[in-house]
């Protein structure tokens, strides 16, 4: 079995695959100073409540924005399943024409996340990843990636608008009722969800005119749930996109 982790700023994401089916997922908070052995047993014990033994764990691999939690989590792999995992980055075989100006710039997640969508649907596509960050990945009908565009996620703005304002409440990212918020709560719950997919359908819709023709919108990310409902432009949401994603490239590079 692959134990396939995807590091973001504020989550960890944790897929077993078993040959190319996705098993099981778990999902942890990203905390930079945890120790290797601190998240060895949070692992092993989400593990063991699948019914999956440790030793059944016979490959890794890792997409990771965090650098420091690249040795945290080389150091759990070979701890504890006495495996050397394939880290993605510069070097590695990812299946995918990289069109970036800088390659070496472009993130793990959204290199995994071009990989899966390359091998999941017909190009020309774009993946709208709503984490942390929202970013918006391209690519070409050739299978070329191409760039994108990165805006702050709908979590960082809500924590901003609680954060830098005096008088502002932290809110529920949930759907108002209507866009009209007829208190702060609901006036705050109305710019953040309407706003963001008002956001996302701009910026796909012009990504669509520079490539001249309509490509798959797919969507993953935390908080896609929370913003696909109210746009118009995503086709399809993937919540295990990054993790397939690594698979691929894992797979493009077993030997």
């Amino acid at each position: 079995m692959l134990l396939a982790v995807d590091i973001g700023n504020t989550n960890i994401t944790l897929g077993v695959f078993d040959g190319d089916r996705l098993h099981t997922t778990y999902r942890l908070a990203t905390h930079v100073n945890q120790m290797p052995d601190e998240y060895a047993v949070l692992i092993l014990s989400l593990l063991r409540h699948s019914n999956i033994d440790a030793s059944a764990i016979t490959e890794g691999a890792i997409s990771c924005v965090v650098p420091p939690l690249v040795t945290t989590f080389n150091e759990l792999f070979r701890k504890y399943f006495n495996i050397t995992p394939l880290v993605i980055g510069p070097g590695v075989r990812t299946g995918v024409r990289i069109r970036y100006d800088n390659p070496r710039e472009l993130g793990s997640d959204r290199l995994s996340n071009a990989a899966a969508a390359l091998s999941l649907y017909r190009p020309p596509i774009i993946v709208v990843a709503m984490g942390t960050a929202t970013a918006f990945d391209t690519i070409s009908k050739e299978g070329d990636y191409l760039g994108g565009a990165v805006a702050p996620g709908i979590g960082i703005s809500a924590e901003a608008l609680f954060s830098r304002t005096a008088a502002l409440p932290r809110v529920a990212l949930v759907r108002p009722k209507k866009a009209i918020g007829s208190n702060t709560v609901n006036a705050m719950q109305s710019g953040l969800i309407f706003g963001y997919a008002g956001l996302v359908d701009g910026v796909v819709r012009r990504i669509q005119e520079e490539l001249g023709e309509k490509a798959k919108v797919v969507a993953t990310g935390g908080y896609a749930p929370v913003v696909v409902q109210e746009t118009t432009t995503i086709e399809e949401v993937n919540p295990n996109l990054t993790l397939i994603g690594i698979r691929v490239i894992h797979s493009l590079n077993r030997n």
